[in-house]
């Protein structure tokens, strides 16, 4: 499925509606360029799951936990180079447990992505203006 957005406001309500639809187990993949919408889309996605916290890109902590009408394990890869680091902090507990687990950067570790995820895709088209952005939802890794 492939979504348009003009504004960052149209993009935090494609979050929402995600987020509205996801289920425990789930894990959620968010890859696109720097500053492209994807805390932005996070935001909408944990309000969805009824999260009223605010919500930050956990890039130097590599995981935020959230709780709403089910937990909400937001992780950002950008900074990983070893998935040993992930070993560590027990990323299977969260990839397999009874929350959703939306992860930013998730093509720095897909060998460690769960063959059910969905993933996102988030991109600008400047030649359709500076807010426009392309959201597509796959099965299957993009």
């Amino acid at each position: 499925m492939c979504y348009e957005t003009l504004s960052e406001e149209q993009t935090l309500e494609q979050g929402y509606q995600l987020g509205k639809q996801a289920r425990a187990g789930e894990v959620y993949c968010l890859i696109g360029d720097l500053g492209v919408g994807k805390t932005v889309f996070s935001k909408g996605f944990a309000k969805g799951l009824g999260i009223e916290e605010h919500i930050t890109s956990p890039t130097f902590t590599i995981i935020q936990e959230y709780e709403g009408n089910m937990p909400l394990y937001h992780f950002d890869m950008y900074r990983i180079e070893d998935i040993d680091e992930l070993e560590m902090i027990g990323y299977e507990d969260y990839f397999f447990g009874q929350g959703v687990c939306l992860v930013e950067w998730a093509n720095n570790v897909k060998e460690v992505i769960p063959k059910n995820a969905k993933w996102i895709s988030i991109e600008k088209d400047l030649t359709k203006g500076f807010d426009y952005r392309i959201i597509t939802v796959k099965e299957k890794m993009l």
